[in-house]
């Protein structure tokens, strides 16, 4: 009876009030199903969780059959003294002297990581700190090994090891400075990939404009891992003047962070007051690792406990000499079982 009332209805119909009769029959069947049927609902699909950037952890210890100590002696006016005896020195752990059993002065292999700030206020400095690396490059052999970490809003490995310095400073090369200082995650990424080290001997350069700012790893816990690695840690720090008002807390803290990281390893802090004399600072470091002592003992404390073992170099000192400096790594952690 409905198909046929409208065939009849339709058939006296203009065509274009036929069309729009059947849309609007058509529409209306079509809500009068959606009534009937159950609610639909769009369950939103969960946002992937980004996963944060976690840097390697390490676990360098020192062997506890065999400490060795790198040892650098200067006299009162900063000069390298060499040509020092094993009667010349005495090492004292935890208050208990200890037998030297191995002594060199011979400039051996090293494997370096060096560890370059590329952040925003470094623009007008990137130029002389590549040309410190090339100078430093100068006083290497080729037995040598590098890597390079560059640090600005994070800390990034731009070269592994490699025995050619060429590499790094093609990579220097094209640094720009931009972002954060994330000193304390380039240091501790320069630790971990010097577990990759062929070399006996090792050291980070470290060359910064100040304190971090941005980093997820602490200075408590970067100075912890310092005291576990055996690396010596050199710093050429380029710091605004005292007086520039521009200066942030954290650029005020980094000379005394760096100083505090480097002597404790046996290594020093350089502040660098001329631009123009950071290139010979760098040759200056590179020196002084081809003419330290290295000390080799093994403890008398055989014991395994993971306990910190505070180290003391003491200079017997040579007649005739003025008086001598020692610079000397300062503990290391002993093994656990």
């Amino acid at each position: 009876m409905l198909d046929l009332g409208k065939e009849r209805l339709a058939s006296r119909m203009p065509p274009f009030y036929v069309k729009l009769f059947v849309r609007s029959a058509i529409f209306l069947a079509a809500a009068i199903w959606g009534l009937a049927q159950p609610p639909v609902t769009v369950v939103p699909r969960p946002q992937p969780v980004a996963k944060a950037e976690v840097l390697p952890k390490t676990d360098i210890r020192v062997d506890a059959n065999l400490v060795l100590i790198p040892v650098t002696v200067t006299d009162p006016f900063n000069r390298f003294v060499t040509g020092l005896e094993r009667e010349n020195f005495k090492i004292i752990e935890d208050h208990q002297e200890q037998v030297i059993s191995q002594f060199s002065s011979e400039d051996a292999p090293l494997s370096v990581g060096v560890i370059f700030d590329c952040s925003g206020s470094m623009g007008q400095k990137l130029e002389k700190s590549r040309l410190a690396v090339a100078q430093f490059f100068k006083t290497s052999n080729p037995d040598d090994e590098f890597f390079l970490v560059q640090f600005s809003n994070t800390a990034d490995l731009i070269q592994p090891f490699t025995r050619n310095p060429e590499e790094i400073q093609n990579r220097l090369t094209f640094t720009r400075s931009k972002g954060q200082t994330a000193l304390l995650d380039a240091i501790y990424l320069g630790l971990h990939e010097m577990k990759k080290a062929r070399n006996a001997r090792k050291a980070l350069l470290v060359i910064s404009d100040g304190g971090d700012n941005n980093s997820r790893y602490t200075e408590g816990e970067v100075k912890n891992l310092v005291k576990e690695a055996d690396v010596q840690v050199y710093a050429i720090g380029i710091y605004e003047p005292y007086a520039n008002r521009g200066r942030t807390p954290e650029e005020a803290a980094g000379q005394g962070l760096l100083t505090e990281i480097a002597e404790q390893t046996g290594g020093r802090q350089y502040p660098v007051d001329n631009m123009n004399e950071l290139p010979d600072i760098a040759s200056k470091i590179g020196v002084e690792l081809r003419n330290q002592y290295v000390l080799g003992y093994a403890p008398q404390n055989q014991e395994r406990d993971g306990k910190y073992r505070h180290v003391q170099v003491k200079l017997v000192q040579p007649k005739g000499l003025p008086p001598l400096r020692a610079f000397f790594r300062q503990g290391y952690y002993a093994p656990q079982q």
